[in-house]
């Protein structure tokens, strides 16, 4: 893990509750780390709202709530006007939650609607990331009563995560806090940035408590924030003396004339994200249709898996993508067989994870025979065919996927989750809504493909791609369709990686 891509890791919470033990193992007090909370909680707060305005903390009976105590005294003594809820009895606060509730002078009231009234500002610290259970009675009423008073106008921030929320999955665990935005400890949680969590949490800041970045390395994080901090090497910029054929070669299987778009985009999209030459191998039918669509793009007649083939059989080749638009019939489920026995890195999507899903096994254990790596990029559906036996967060299943196909998996959504088969995941957070259209899977199994056939290796060519999607369709803009999200990679790669955060 690089210097770089440490600040990426995600921490589950029993991780992060590692990490604090980390640092108390070093002589940090439990209790300097959760003042150390507090006061970057109200720190946030006082950059955005001035003194004398009216705050509302709302505590639980554990260490959030302690951080809560926290963050109500020192917004007191910096003026603002703060009342202050506690979900149960006081009396029976422990440990560092009872040394902060200590340490407050003002009132405690019942957790409710009532301590509410009149606020500018709401401090959810009811329950953390580590919430296992759903929230049920006078807890789901005090949610209840912060959502109101945000529906009214109020702004929520969130002491490490919205009260409801899980930490390792973003699921709501019966029902959950809408927060403006959240402020969380040393690392974000994978329920930041899963869905629904990361729509709860709002914009999540990330504060230093005083747990040292060694505490990274006695947990050895398998999961992070997709960023081009993790694979900036795999970005495609070809080298001064580089030829069509050492930029990258790939080959993309069409389906008949009618159902040739899909193949057309992504070979398109592989193009723009770094190949240097693309053919497209297409039934008779389709022949014309493709060549018609760009000049730039390479058309060989492959009416039968033979003809595929004999054409993946080229060892210059990099990549091949098969799937998008091909077909469900005989001709598919052989041209399936025939790339799976190639050696080329292998892009699956579309209907060749629906033919695959007739017999996983099969599928699976001709990915393990093969010497090329194969990236498979399910939407929900396509998973589910292939994998119908998984359960769990979104995040769990793509990473037990990977370790039991082979493949390094792209599960696609708002929050796509790339998983390798040695466990490591990346989460994106950078795909803007306008992806949810006909034909965007196609681009980026051509995006895929596209840094593959550079030499990429497979998780990093697949969660480059992921985010190079993400940002090709945030250039295209609101009304924007999968074409133009392929043009628009022409912009992306050029503005290159970037140091976003």
């Amino acid at each position: 893990m690089t210097p770089a891509a440490r600040r990426h890791a995600l921490l589950t919470p029993a991780e992060s509750r590692e990490a604090d033990r980390h640092a108390m193992a070093r002589g940090t007090a439990g209790t300097v780390l959760m003042e150390n909370a507090g006061y970057g909680v109200a720190d946030e707060i006082c950059g955005r709202f001035r003194q004398g305005t009216r705050v509302a903390v709302l505590c639980g009976p554990g260490n959030n709530g302690g951080d809560g105590f926290v963050v109500a005294r020192v917004l007191a003594d910096r003026g603002f006007i703060v009342r202050l809820g506690l979900l149960g009895d006081r009396a029976r606060l422990a440990g560092d939650a009872a040394w902060a509730s200590g340490r407050w002078r003002g009132a405690v009231e019942p957790a409710g609607a009532a301590v509410l009234a009149g606020a500018t500002v709401i401090v959810d610290a009811l329950f953390g990331a580590g919430l296992s259970r759903p929230l049920d009675g006078a807890a789901a009423d005090a949610v209840a009563a912060i959502n109101a008073a945000h529906a009214a106008g109020a702004t929520v921030f969130a002491v490490d995560l919205p009260s409801g929320v899980d930490g390792d999955s973003g699921a709501v665990l019966g029902t959950a806090v809408e927060a403006d935005r959240s402020v969380t400890f040393f690392r974000r949680k994978p329920g930041h940035l899963l869905m629904p969590g990361r729509a709860l949490a709002g914009r999540v800041a990330v504060i230093d408590i005083g747990i040292e970045e060694g505490a990274l390395d006695a947990i050895a994080p398998a999961t992070f924030a997709n960023h081009p901090d993790l694979w900036r090497a795999v970005w495609p910029v070809p080298a001064a003396a580089a030829h069509k054929y050492s930029r990258g070669a790939a080959l993309v299987v069409s389906g008949p004339a009618e159902a040739s778009g899909a193949a057309r985009l992504a070979a398109v999209a592989a193009l723009r994200a770094g190949a240097g030459i693309v053919t497209v191998a297409a039934p008779a039918d389709a022949v014309p249709v493709v060549a018609a669509y760009r000049a730039a793009l390479v058309v060989k007649p492959a009416d039968d898996a033979a003809a595929v083939a004999s054409l993946a059989s080229d060892p210059r080749l990099g990549a091949l993508v098969v799937g998008p638009g091909m077909g469900l019939g005989p001709r598919g489920a052989a041209i399936l067989d025939a790339v799976l026995a190639a050696d080329a890195p292998l892009v699956l999507d579309a209907d060749g994870l629906t033919l695959a899903a007739r017999d996983p096994a099969a599928a699976f254990a001709a990915i393990a025979a093969r010497t090329g790596a194969v990236v498979a990029t399910p939407h929900e559906g396509e998973f589910r065919r292939l994998f119908p036996d998984l359960a769990g967060s979104r995040l769990e299943r793509a990473r037990a996927a990977a370790a039991r196909s082979g493949a390094v998996v792209v599960l696609k959504g708002p929050d796509t989750v790339v998983a390798a088969p040695d466990g490591r995941a990346v989460i994106n957070d950078n795909a803007p809504a306008t992806l949810a259209t006909a034909g965007s899977g196609d681009v980026l199994a051509g995006i895929v493909a596209g840094l593959l056939s550079t030499g990429a290796p497979a998780f990093d060519a697949a969660a480059a791609a992921v985010w190079l999607h993400g940002r090709a369709g945030a250039v295209a803009g609101p009304g924007a369709i999968a074409d133009d999200v392929a043009d628009a990679l022409r912009a992306a790669v050029a503005a290159g990686p970037g140091e976003e955060d």
